[in-house]
This record gives C-alpha cells, structure tokens and sequence, in this order.
C-alpha cells in the first residue's frame, strides 16, 4: 500500500513538473512567433507555388540567415508547429504549410493579426505587474512608462501608429463577420450610424460598403481622424465621446466599453442614449465586446482566452471585461430598457442595447 501511494505521488509530482516547465518556458512563445513575422516565413508559405513547401524551398527563401545557422530553422519550425501555425508534412521533403492560425500571420491577408500582436508585446505591461500592486497607481503601464496609455498614445506619435493600426488589423476582420449573413440583419431599417471611437474608419468602410443607403460617421479624437476624408455615405468627425456624439439611428461600440470602468461605461452609454431615437423608432446601441463565460463552458481555450484579456485591460486600462449580469447592471444605471446578445463572434460578442 505504501509503495502504491509513493508511486502515485512520484506520478503526481512528474505531471507537475512538467507542467511547471511549460509555465517557466512559455515566454518563448511569443519572440518565435515575432522571428517568424520578421523573416516573413507565414508570407513565403502563402506566396508558395504549392501547397506544401519543403524545408529546403523554405530556407533558400529566406532573406539574410547566415548559411551557418540554417540548421535552426527546423528547429524554429518545429516550435511554430507546436504552437498551431503551421502543419508538418514529414513524408512531403519535410515540408510545412499554413494553418488557419498561420494565415492571420500574413501581412497581405486583410484580417491578419500581425499589428496587434506587435502592438501587445511591444510594451511588456506584464513585467510591471508586480511593481504596479506594490503602488498607488491605477495601472502596470502607468507604471511602467510614467503616464496612462491614452496621454502615452496622444503625446507619442510612432506608438499612437502602432495602436491604430493594431486596431484596424482586428477591425478588418470583425468586419467580414459583420457585413457576413450572421450579423448583417444588425444593420437592417437602419438610416444612419455613428462607430463611436472608430479610429481609422476601417469597420464603418465596410458598413458603408456594404449597405450603400446607411449614412456612416466615425467619432474619434482629433489624433486618431487626422485629416481623414469620407466618401459619399461616410464621414469622419473629430470629438470625444464623454461630450457629444452625433445623432443617428444606432450608435456602434466595437470593443470601446472594456476601456473603461463602470462609471465611465455609464457616462458613455447615457452620451448614446442622449443621440438615438427611442426603441419604437428603431433607436439601439450595438455592442461587440467580450460577455466572460463561466468556468464550466465547453470551450475552455475560448474562456483563458477571456480571463487573460480579463488580466490585461486591468492592467492596461483600469477597466475589466464583464459578464452578461455585469452588462445588464451597466445599461439599466444608464437607462436602458433592454438588451439581447445576438450571436458569438467568438471571443467577443455582438449584443443591442435598446432605450
């Protein structure tokens, strides 16, 4: 009986040290998927005359690798696999081709993750943590860069660069699924919209487009418009939020409310309900944003995924992600009468608030 216990206690200890490993060992995740952008192999893979590239095709069209560190790349190869980019074909020249996951790492695919991907690991936020809850400061970046993230981005032009364009990367892809059949009735009876802090104007562009009767404007600060120009149903109109936001049908918030915490949320939501008609007059404020599942959903990457993001708005932004009664609270302070979720837009969700 007793070796049985040491031996399960050994087995137990073995799983967790292996685990432990892969804790320790995970921060190399990230500058391999980084070496990868940077030598361009998820773009050589896509250019590629065939499906399956062979190792040696891949290492010849490598730009500026030393010829006497060509042997690593398999081995970088062999990570970038692991991590889901791309797929192994030993009995094809040990060859590799893109996956799903990979694609979003192409600079030429038009939802491609590659700005915001640059955006997050350029400013390691996470390395401040532990500084930021031994202080009185609101957030790790405040920490660790002296100032919040909206003064850091209005005051520094390359970073507020590098944010618009992580925004418009993630915008481009909501907005195939928006204009998509599954979300397109959203957009149905609606005569005018305003995309409140809407940036570059990528996902009102795709609106306009796709429903050439709908009048489009794009809220945002005066640095993110610039001297941005419309087109014959889109406008682009430089304000804040918290003062005025133009008048319409439907106001859109593309993940604009998990920047914020609850006080500032309400002071927005009441700034929406002040420009739209009321519900019997197809008034409604659409809303795509993250609804936190429970830990007992199915989808347990999905809900790591949401508890990680959880992490790093509060730690960015001072705000959080909120769940479907956290939501409710939200647009009853602000004087709603309603709301439904419409559809999963997998991490995120697409809900209509309505006064």
């Amino acid at each position: 009986m007793a070796n049985k216990k040491n031996n399960m206690y050994a087995n137990e200890l073995i799983e967790a040290e292996a685990l432990s490993w892969d804790y320790i060992l995970t921060y190399l995740r990230p500058p391999c998927i980084r070496c990868a952008i940077q030598l361009g192999i998820p773009d050589i893979l896509h250019k590629s005359a065939h499906p399956i590239m062979s190792l040696s095709d891949l290492i010849a069209a490598l730009p500026n690798v030393n010829p006497s560190k060509t042997t690593f790349i398999p081995i970088l190869m062999r990570v970038l696999v692991d991590l889901g980019l791309f797929n192994y074909h030993p009995q094809q020249g040990d060859g590799y081709s893109l996956t799903s996951v990979g694609r979003l790492f192409v600079e030429s695919d038009p939802s491609n993750k590659r700005s915001i991907f640059t955006f997050l690991i350029q400013f390691e936020i996470v390395d401040s943590m532990s500084d930021w809850l031994r202080n009185d400061l609101p957030t790790a970046f405040e920490t660790a860069h002296g100032k919040s993230i909206w003064d850091y981005c209005s005051g520094e032009s390359e970073y507020s660069g590098v944010f618009n364009d992580a925004m418009a990367s993630d915008s481009k892809l909501i907005s195939n699924l928006l204009i998509s059949d599954c979300c397109s009735g959203v957009f149905e009876g609606l005569t005018s919209l305003v995309d409140v802090g809407g940036g570059t104007g990528t996902v009102a562009m795709a609106i306009a487009g796709a429903f050439p009767s709908l009048k489009c404007t794009v809220l945002d600060l005066p640095h993110a418009i610039g001297d941005r120009k419309g087109t014959q149903n889109l406008e682009f109109v430089a304000g804040n939020m918290f003062d005025k936001i133009p008048h319409a049908n439907a106001i859109l918030l593309k993940w604009i409310l998990h920047d914020w915490n609850d006080e500032d949320c309400v002071k927005i939501l009441k700034k929406c309900k002040e420009s739209i008609p009321s519900k019997e007059n197809g008034g409604k404020v659409i809303i795509i944003d993250i609804v936190m599942e429970d830990n007992c959903s199915n989808n347990e990457q999905l809900v790591q995924s949401q508890h990680l993001m959880d992490l790093l708005v509060r730690i960015t932004y001072d705000s959080k992600e909120r769940s479907n009664k956290e939501w409710e609270k939200l647009f009853l302070d602000a004087g709603f009468s309603g709301y439904k979720i419409i559809t999963s837009l997998g991490l995120r969700s697409l809900m209509e608030v309505y006064p």
